[in-house]
């Protein structure tokens, strides 16, 4: 299956960003994980996956942020987010994402959230 996901890695401040772009659903598997190491790689202590690009994520695409997340975590690594629309936000409520999850409306708020200390 091929990914209708893209996905860029790039540092700002002390945070990975992880810019992803398309559809978060199974067939981004393989992009999402693979950008995840590549963010992760020089130890940051925080991982933002910017979804502003994102037109679309499904229950698949969810799992995949869970196990993002379950990776970070049992690294020592928190994972925040950043750019979800209105309807995503409010995805992340209801799965309750977002009590694992600190949301920022874009990157340069979660940057300096993080790079403040702010708590997750």
């Amino acid at each position: 299956m091929t990914s209708k996901c893209e996905a860029t890695v790039r540092t700002v401040g002390n945070l990975s960003v992880v810019s992803l772009s398309g559809e978060v659903d199974g067939s981004a598997a393989h992009v999402l994980s693979a950008a995840y190491e590549q963010a992760a790689a020089d130890g940051p202590p925080a991982v933002l996956l910017d979804f502003a690009a994102v037109d679309y994520i499904n229950s698949t695409g969810i799992a995949l942020i869970v196990s993002v997340l379950a990776k970070a975590r049992s690294e020592g690594r928190r994972v925040v987010a950043s750019g979800l629309s209105d309807h995503y936000r409010l995805i992340f409520d209801i799965t309750r994402l977002s009590d694992f999850i600190q949301l920022y409306a874009d990157v340069d708020s979660a940057a300096s959230g993080i790079n403040e200390g702010a708590p997750a």
